[in-house]
């Protein structure tokens, strides 16, 4: 049996709310479509207000015991999880690809970097440590010790289904904290497994509650603006990210917030070509070029920019796309029919600005929401497309003279997420690396992400940290005490 008929017929396709799985009030369910296919896979529970209210008091009722919980049980709590979802690898490898599209293999790379979260903090859950000193006067000691900041609402994204919950839940859970998780409606499934996951591995009720619902201007405030709520976490656009800010001044929760971006994939004339390939097509096509940290803007000197998008026009005709299940696909489909249109239309507005098409360009396969692999050459600086995040498998490629000019187009953007810098001489991709606005940089290095890494950007790409130590610290507040001995 697959895990999508495990969750159906355990009822596992409903809210879960203090331990327990249950319809939404209203009756409201969510139709998941397969994006190979749009046909339906399955149907899930839409929470309404009086739901999220439900998810608040189970939140709050469990959050005095959860956080007196010993560490080191917090610890264990995640590494159980971390062993029960390597052990289950295949089946959510599975039902990612059914409802997100990423082709098999990536989707088996999601779950293994998922469950990393979980090892990781199983390991942060006993460090979190404090400071004691003497004060300059010498009249006390200054006792700093750091606390959980309480129940918090986790929105995730449709992208990385698993990832981007475990790399909240983990620090959550560590910190001591209670949580809402609202996922995206494109891709609630794999949030339901964790949670039916998250009870196996010991999590008590009420520590993590799960609330899918396609009402989210309706469900998020009411969470938001209960006084009892202390965190928001979010990863998103930037254009949510300022509204949830808005609502989160209401009543001053603390705010995590993990934005939109706009990626320079910066290439200099002494770069080894054949590996800045390498790592741009990791870097670009890694879930379909459906990430934030996803290689945007392909910056490319003018003396090597011809040999370059020829060999990158090569690798993206070679791509075979299909539905993610099929063996060998290499690029799946896009999430949905508007993030289909997106990808045309940001095509139309390159092309329109006078830009040529490479390679691709259009829709390809049907059924299914597919986007060719496409590279766009001649794009100038002025160009429109260059100041879209471009959310698929499409790559505009831009030249430079200098590196100073570089480092210009690069800051050209309201972003600063991540980037990427490729020479062949370290201390020159130091220098740009410091000269560009950017929270994140890979020298020589199309992948970035680790759970032991800080992840966030700067700009409008986001506020705060996820992973390492810097994760934790988000889902504590600290506390100064005065003692005199």
């Amino acid at each position: 049996m697959s895990l999508l008929d495990e969750l159906t017929n355990s009822g596992a396709t409903q809210l879960y709310i203090g331990g327990e799985w249950r319809e939404a009030s209203d009756g409201n369910r969510i139709d998941v479509l397969d994006p190979s296919t749009a046909d339906s896979l399955a149907t899930v529970a839409s929470g309404a207000e009086d739901d999220a209210k439900a998810a608040v008091d189970a939140a709050a009722e469990a959050q005095e015991s959860w956080a007196a919980t010993a560490p080191r049980e917090r610890a264990e709590i995640l590494m159980r999880a971390f062993n029960l979802m390597i052990e289950r690898k295949d089946t959510l490898a599975e039902l990612v690809v059914q409802e997100m599209g990423k082709a098999l293999g990536e989707a088996a790379g999601e779950v293994a970097y998922a469950a990393e979260f979980y090892r990781w903090y199983a390991g942060e859950a006993v460090r979190n440590l404090g400071s004691i000193s003497t004060a300059p006067g010498g009249d006390k000691r200054i006792i700093a010790i750091h606390q959980p900041v309480g129940p918090s609402l986790l929105i995730t994204p449709w992208n990385f289904p698993l990832a981007m919950a475990t790399r909240k839940i983990g620090p959550a859970i560590a910190a001591g904290c209670t949580m809402i998780l609202k996922p995206a409606s494109d891709t609630p499934l794999s949030a339901l497994a964790l949670g039916r996951l998250m009870a196996e591995a010991g999590l008590p009720d009420g520590v993590l509650n799960i609330l899918p619902s396609n009402r989210s201007s309706k469900v998020v405030p009411i969470i938001l603006g209960d006084d009892r709520i202390r965190m928001v976490s979010f990863t998103g656009s930037t254009e949510v990210g300022r509204t949830l800010l808005g609502e989160a001044a209401k009543t001053v929760v603390k705010t995590a917030m993990e934005l939109g971006g706009n990626a320079p994939f910066i290439v200099c004339e002494d770069a080894d070509i054949e590996a800045s390939i390498e790592g741009a097509m990791i870097a670009k096509i890694r879930n379909g070029g459906q990430s934030c940290i996803a290689a945007n803007r392909f910056l490319v000197h003018e003396a090597v920019a011809d040999e370059f998008t020829r060999q990158l026009t090569e690798a993206m005709k070679g791509l075979k796309v299909g539905p993610g299940l099929e063996e060998g696909v290499e690029l799946g489909p896009l999430i949905n029919q508007r993030a289909q249109d997106d990808m045309a239309e940001s095509v139309e507005v390159a092309v329109g600005n006078g830009s040529q098409v490479s390679t691709g360009g259009g829709t390809g396969r049907s059924p299914g929401f597919f986007f060719e692999p496409t590279v766009l050459t001649g794009v100038a600086p002025d160009n429109p497309v260059l100041g879209r995040e471009i959310f698929g498998p499409i790559a505009p490629v831009t030249t430079f003279a200098s590196d100073d000019d570089a480092v210009a187009l690069a800051n050209d953007t309201i972003y600063g997420l991540a980037s990427y810098v490729y020479s062949g001489d370290l201390a020159r991709a130091m220098r740009i690396s410091e000269a560009i606005e950017y929270g994140m940089v890979g020298i020589n290095r199309g992948l970035i992400s680790d759970p032991a890494a800080p992840f966030g950007g700067v700009k409008q790409s986001g506020v705060g940290r996820e992973g390492a130590h810097d994760g934790l610290l988000e889902f504590l507040e600290t506390k100064y005490i005065a003692a005199d001995w």
